[in-house]
Order: C-alpha cells, then structure tokens, then sequence
C-alpha cells in the first residue's frame, strides 16, 4: 500500500455499536494483512477491552499520548492486540482521556492527533474508535481522518443523528481537515423481515443515496459472541459469522480504494 489510510469510525447517537464496526474494520484489516493501529479515542475503552493489548509495567494510554506527545510516550501507549502477536496493535484508550473531550479546548490540541500519527510508522491502516458525541475528542480524531464511516442503524433516532454527523464531518473539513471526507454511512444491526428497519434503510438511502454503504452489517449473535471472547470475527466459526465478517470485508474494499 501507498499512504497510510485514517479511517475514523463516528457516530452522535450512542448504542449504534460504533466500536463493534470499529473491531469488524480490525478483523477484516488483519485477515488480510493490512498493517493497522486502532486507536481508542472513546472514554469508555471498550476496543481496547476487546482487542485485549498485552499488558505492561510501563504501559500508558492515549490521554498520556495526547498529554505530551512524542515517541516514548507513543511507545508506551502502544501495544499489540491479543488477537494476533503481529500485524494489529493498539493505542490504548481509558477514562483518562475524557479530560481531552471539552467543546472549548484549544485550536492546536484539535491537531494534535494529526501530529501523534505522524510519529507512528509501520502501518497501512489506522482506525479511530470516536466517542458517540460531539467534543473535543471527536473532533480531534475527526482532524486527523482521511475517511470518515458514520456507523447507525436503521432506527428512528439513529437516522435524525446522521445528519448531524455528516454535518459534523463538514464543519471539521472545512475549519482546516481539509483531507477529510465521508466514506459512507455504515448500517449495522440490520435484522431480517423487520418493517420498520426496511421502511428506515429506505429512509437512508433516499436521504444520503450512495453514501449509503452496502452490503449492510446484520445483526448476528456471532459477532457480539466473538468480541466476548477477544476474537477477530473472521476467526469465529460458523455461518453467521462468515456472513458478517463478508460486510466488514467490502466496507473495507471501499475504504481502501478511496483516492487519498
């Protein structure tokens, strides 16, 4: 691969399963072998919970990294995921980093992740796990992103919250991100025969056309089975896993083909 590709994984409504788009991306990257670093910029750590990094005495967070940036620290924040020894790492992200999520915190720390991964070598790929809300956090992440995947599901709620999103995207590409662009609308827990999901995936597609991303991410017990027990879900057995690890696979052909 070229340039490494910053993928940010967005949403304004909570319970979407943002970060279970976030892993599925990780899985998809890592059986392909796409060198990739996930970065946890959600308070709430729950990638890192899944990816499961090997623990260390020294070890630091993206709250440290985002503190005081700079090659030791990143190293120390750094770690490979327990999925795979090579190939996947993560930063790791804590409750600490909630100190970084104000709405008013300075113009230059909104940079400073942009400034982080230019420190960072060795990958293709790099995910960022965005809280589901709109501060400082998100904004610094979205500065730093090449793409952005807003993730929803095909819920009333959910659909008001992707306008807001990509407006969101904008407003962060047009104050200085001028890389950024939305990939797509990523559509997760997709259940079949239901009327409402239907008459909603319709509602999108008719609002945002092809920036809806297909296929769609269905609702699987396979995939909240695999991250409960830290596993890729391209390595958890079973139909309905295949199923669900196949849309993870094409989001990320349309990641990887986006002109950058």
């Amino acid at each position: 691969m070229g340039a490494v590709l910053v993928l940010g994984i967005c949403s304004l409504k909570g319970g979407v399963g943002k970060t279970s788009v976030t892993l599925g991306l990780a899985s998809a990257a890592l059986a392909r072998g796409v060198r990739t670093l996930v970065i946890d910029l959600d308070p709430q750590g729950d990638s890192t919970v899944a990816l499961a990094p090997e623990p260390a005495d020294d070890a630091l967070d993206v709250a440290a990294v985002l503190d005081s940036p700079g090659y030791d620290t990143i190293r120390r924040a750094v770690a490979p995921s327990g999925w795979s020894p090579e190939g996947l790492d993560v930063m790791r992200g804590s409750e600490a980093s909630a100190r970084h999520d104000g709405v008013d915190i300075p113009t230059q720390n909104v940079g400073r992740l942009s400034e982080i991964l230019s420190m960072t070598t060795g990958y293709d790929l790099v995910i960022l796990d965005c809280p589901p809300s709109l501060g400082g956090l998100t904004r610094t992440g979205l500065s730093a992103t090449d793409r952005a995947i807003v993730v929803a599901e095909p819920g009333l709620f959910s659909v008001m919250a992707v306008g807001r999103a990509l407006r969101t995207v904008d407003e962060v590409r047009r104050a200085g991100a001028s890389q950024l662009q939305p990939l797509g609308i990523a559509v997760n827990r997709v259940k079949t025969r239901s009327v409402e999901q239907e008459y909603r995936l319709e509602e999108l597609r008719t609002l945002y056309g092809p920036l809806v991303l297909s296929p769609v991410i269905p609702e699987r017990a396979a995939l909240q089975q695999a991250q409960g027990a830290a596993m890729p879900i391209h390595a958890w057995p079973g139909a309905a896993a295949r199923v669900v690890a196949y849309a993870f696979d094409q989001i990320l052909d349309r990641a990887l083909r986006a002109p950058r």
